[in-house]
C-alpha cells in the first residue's frame, strides 16, 4: 500500500491530508469506489483471521469467563425473555452492560458452551470493527491509504489480543463496532450542507447502544469535537466564496466551538447518565479495590500514558495483568513521563495549524484513556492491554497522516511507505499470532504472566487456584507461598494455601486430612480474615475446616456471620445445613438446604444434600426427587447418581438402581465404592458373574476393602 500520489499544489495537498471543509461536498467516486472497498475489507478480514484465528481451538479461561458465561445460568440458558429482562435490570460482575450480556446469551443459544463459538463471535466482531473503522476514516478524511493503514494496525496490533482472545472482553469488540459506526454516521451528519436530523438521531441512538456495551464510550462526545477540528474542519470560517449563500451563512453561524458543544448536548447527557449508572454498578468493585492516595494514582496514570505509547511501538512482554505497585511509586519515572507528555502536547499544539491531525490524534489518545487511566482506581491492576482498544486509534492516526506528510516530497515516497507499512503489519500480525497462543487455557495464561512480569502475586495466586481445581495440590501450595512471599498480607493467597494444604493431604493419603493440616489451614483462614474481615470465601472455608475437626458450633457461628453480612448467599445456607446434618439435627438441616434452594433453585449441591437429609429421615420419595433434580441440573454429578442408585435399591427398584450405578461408573470408573455397591446389588439379583467382576474391581482399586472381600467370599470366590 502507499500513502501519497504525485504532488499536487500545496492548497490541494492540504485538502487531501487535512480533510475537506464541512461545507464542501466530496465526489462520490473518491478513491475507486466499491472494488477498492471490497479488496481492503477482505484484506482486513484475512489479517484478523491470521492474527487471532487460532483462538477457536482455545478453552474458556478461569479469569472472569466462568462468572460472565460458563457458571451464569441466566446466560447459559440461552435466549429467553426472562434472560433479556435480567440483562437490562441487573448488575452483572459489577457492570451494567446489557447488550454485551445479551450477546453472550445469543452465543449460548447458538453454540451452547462450546468455546470455539464464543471465540468466533469475538473475532468476527473485531474484524467488523476494523473494516468499519476504515470506512469511517475514509468518510471523514477522504484519504484512502492512511485510513487503510490505521484500520490494519488497529486490526492486528498485539495489544488487541486481550480484547479478542478473551471471551469476557466481548464488551471491547462489541462497543468497538458501535464506536466506529458512530464515527461513520457523524461524518455523514457533519458533511451535509444542511445537517440531516436522520444522521443526528442515528449518532445518538448508536451512542446509547454503545454505552450499553461498555460505559467507557462516555468520551465519544469529546472525540467528535476533535473530529470537528480535524478532519471535518467545522471550526473554520469559509472564505472561499465571495458571496456565500444562505446555507454557508448558516454554516458559519453554526461552526463555532460553543455551537459545536451545544450540538452534542444530548450526547453529554447520555455520558453523564452512563457515568452515574457505572458508579452505582461498580460500587462493590470500588469498595473492594485498592485505595491509594490521589498523588500516587496520578503518578501511576502519567506512567501508564507513557508506557502505553511504548507498548504501541514495541509490544513485548505483554501480560493479562500488571499488578498495582502499592507504595512503590518511582518519582523519577513520574517526572520523565510528565515531561514526555508535556513536550509532545506542547509540540503538537504549536504545530496545530500546519499539522492539525497531530493534535487530534494525540488528544484522542489522552482523552479516551481517561476513564481507564486509574485516577479512580478499580481493581488491582495498574494498567491493562485491553484499555488501549479504542484510545490508541488516535496514535495510529497521527502516525499515518504524519508519515504521509513527512515523506510526501520524497521521490519514491509511495514505494517507501508501502514497503514500510507491509513490514510493520507483518511484524504486528506475527506477534499477535504468538501472543494469542498464551490464551489457550488458564494455566498457560498465568504461567506466561508470571514469566513476563515481576513480583506478580496476583498471577501466582490465580495460578494456585487453577492448580487447585485440577487437583495438583502440591503445586498449588508452592504458588500460594510464592504469592505470600511478595505480599504477606494477601488474603486470597492465605485462603488458597489453606485449601491446598487440606486437600493435598486428603488426596495424597486417600483419607480425611489429619488435624495438623487442618490446623495449619485454619491459621491461614484466620489470617485472611484478620486482613479482610468481610472475605466470605475464607470464612466459608474456615467454617468447613472447623466442621472437619468436629467443632460444629463454632462452624455454625462462622456461617451465620456470613449470612449476617449478606442473607442471600446460597453457599452459606448449604454449609449451615451440612453443620446441622453433622449434628443429626435433620429438621434444621433440611430448612437450611431449602433456604439455599430458594436463593438458587439450580443449586445442585443443595439438592444432593437435601436428598441425603431426607434419607436420614426415611423419606425416600423426597430423597429420590431431590437426587433426580440434582442430576438434571448437573448430569455429570457422580455422587448424586450413586446415592440415587442406593435409594432405588433400598426401595426395591433394582433395575433403575443398576442404571444409576452404571451411569455413576461411566462418570468415574475408578470409584471402589460404586463398584462395590453395584456388585452387591447384582449379587442379590442373582447376576453372579457381573457381581464378581465389579467386586473384584473394587478390591483391585482398594486392596484393603474388607466388605468387598466378604461379598466375594459369600459368592464363593476365594479371596486371600
Amino acid at each position: 500500500m502507499s500513502f501519497a500520489k504525485h504532488a499536487p499544489p500545496r492548497s490541494d495537498r492540504q485538502k487531501k491530508n487535512f480533510g475537506l471543509h464541512a461545507t464542501e461536498r466530496r465526489p462520490s467516486c473518491i478513491h475507486g469506489g466499491r472494488v477498492v472497498t471490497g479488496i481492503v475489507s477482505i484484506f482486513l478480514a484475512v489479517i484478523v483471521w491470521i492474527a487471532f484465528g487460532r483462538a477457536l481451538s482455545h478453552d474458556f479461561v478461569g479469569y472472569d469467563d466462568h462468572r460472565y458465561v460458563v457458571q451464569n445460568p441466566r446466560v447459559t440458558n440461552g435466549l429467553t425473555l426472562g434472560g433479556v429482562q435480567w440483562a437490562f435490570t441487573h448488575v452483572h460482575a459489577s457492570n451494567w452492560h446489557p447488550l454485551t450480556t445479551i450477546s453472550h446469551i445469543l452465543d449460548c443459544q447458538v453454540y451452547g458452551l462450546q468455546p470455539w463459538g464464543h471465540h468466533l463471535t469475538n473475532i468476527l466482531l473485531h474484524a467488523a470493527a476494523a473494516i468499519l473503522l476504515f470506512l469511517a476514516l475514509r468518510e471523514l478524511t477522504g484519504n484512502l491509504w492512511p485510513s487503510v493503514f490505521v484500520a490494519a494496525v488497529f486490526a492486528v496490533h498485539p495489544l488487541r489480543v486481550e480484547s479478542v482472545a478473551w471471551v469476557s472482553e466481548r464488551k471491547d469488540v462489541l462497543s468497538g463496532v458501535f464506536f466506529v459506526l458512530i464515527l461513520w454516521a457523524y461524518a455523514r451528519y457533519a458533511r451535509g450542507n444542511a445537517p440531516s436530523s436522520f444522521w443526528y438521531i442515528t449518532v445518538v441512538v448508536l451512542f446509547a447502544l454503545g454505552l450499553m456495551c461498555k460505559p467507557t464510550l462516555v468520551t465519544v462526545p469529546f472525540v467528535l469535537l476533535l473530529l470537528d477540528y480535524w478532519p471535518l474542519g467545522r471550526t473554520k470560517r469559509s472564505s472561499s466564496r465571495a458571496r456565500p449563500n444562505m446555507a454557508s451563512q448558516e454554516q458559519q453561524r453554526r461552526d463555532t466551538w460553543p455551537r459545536l458543544v451545544v450540538d452534542k448536548l444530548p450526547l453529554f447527557v447520555l455520558s453523564a447518565a452512563s457515568c452515574v449508572a457505572t458508579l452505582l454498578a461498580q460500587k462493590q468493585a470500588l469498595d473492594l479495590s485498592l485505595k491509594p492516595p490521589l498523588e500516587e494514582r496520578v503518578g501511576n496514570a502519567l506512567i501508564s500514558y507513557a508506557v502505553y505509547v511504548g507498548q504501541m511501538i514495541w509490544p513485548a512482554r505483554l501480560a493479562v495483568l500488571y499488578p498495582y505497585p502499592e507504595g512503590n511509586l518511582k518519582v523519577p519515572q513520574v517526572v520523565l513521563a510528565l515531561l514526555l507528555l508535556l513536550i509532545i502536547s506542547t509540540v503538537f499544539f504549536l504545530w496545530r495549524r500546519r499539522y492539525p491531525f497531530l493534535l487530534t490524534g494525540w488528544l484522542w489518545y489522552l482523552g479516551m484513556l481517561v476513564p481507564m487511566i486509574g485516577i479512580i482506581q478499580v481493581g488491582s491492576q495498574v494498567r491493562a492491554d485491553r484499555y488501549t482498544y479504542l484510545p490508541q486509534i488516535g496514535l495510529y492516526i497521527l502516525v499515518a497522516w504524519g508519515a504521509t506528510e513527512l515523506f510526501y516530497q520524497w521521490r519514491r515516497s509511495r514505494e517507501v511507505l508501502a514497503v514500510t507499512a507491509l513490514l510493520i503489519l507483518t511484524v504486528l500480525t506475527t506477534r499477535s499470532y504468538l501472543q494469542t497462543s498464551y490464551w489457550r487455557d488458564t494455566e498457560t495464561l498465568w504461567k506466561h504472566t508470571i514469566a513476563t512480569t515481576s513480583n506478580n502475586y496476583i498471577a501466582h495466586n490465580n495460578l494456585a487456584q487453577t492448580l487447585l481445581q485440577s487437583g495438583r495440590f502440591a503445586e498449588a501450595i508452592a504458588e500460594s507461598e510464592e504469592a505470600l512471599k511478595v505480599k504477606p498480607d494477601f488474603p486470597a493467597a492465605h485462603n488458597n494455601l489453606g485449601l491446598a494444604l487440606v486437600q493435598n493431604q486428603q488426596y495424597a493419603n486417600g483419607a480425611p486430612p489429619q488435624n495438623g493440616a487442618v490446623d495449619e489451614a485454619i491459621s491461614h483462614y484466620r489470617r485472611a480474615l484478620q486482613i479482610k474481615p468481610d472475605f466470605k470465601p475464607a470464612r466459608t472455608n474456615l467454617g468447613n475446616a472447623l466442621l472437619q475437626k468436629g467443632q460444629v458450633d463454632e462452624a455454625i457461628a462462622q456461617f451465620q456471620k456470613i449470612l449476617e453480612m449478606d442473607p442471600h448467599i446460597a453457599e452459606a445456607e448449604l454449609c449451615l445445613g451440612n453443620a446441622f446434618l453433622q449434628k443429626r439435627e435433620l429438621h434444621e438441616a433440611i430448612a437450611h438446604y431449602q433456604n439455599a434452594l430458594e436463593i438458587d433453585p439450580d443449586y445442585a449441591e443443595a439438592r444432593f444434600n437435601l436428598g441425603n437429609a431426607f434419607v436420614g429421615e426415611g423419606k425416600y420419595g423426597d430423597a429420590i426427587a431431590n437426587y433426580d433434580a440434582a442430576v438434571r441440573i448437573r448430569p455429570d454429578y457422580f455422587e448424586a447418581h450413586h446415592n440415587l442408585g442406593c435409594v432405588l435399591a433400598t426401595i426395591g427398584k433394582n433395575d433403575k438402581a443398576v442404571e444409576q450405578f452404571n451411569e455413576a461408573l461411566r462418570l468415574n470408573g475408578n470409584s471402589a465404592t460404586a463398584h462395590f455397591t453395584l456388585g452387591s446389588l447384582l449379587g442379590r439379583m442373582g447376576r453372579r458373574e457381573e457381581a464378581v467382576a465389579h467386586l473384584a474391581e473394587a478390591l483391585r482399586l482398594k486392596p484393603d476393602y474388607k466388605d468387598a472381600k466378604q461379598q466375594l467370599r459369600e459368592l464363593g470366590v476365594p479371596v486371600p
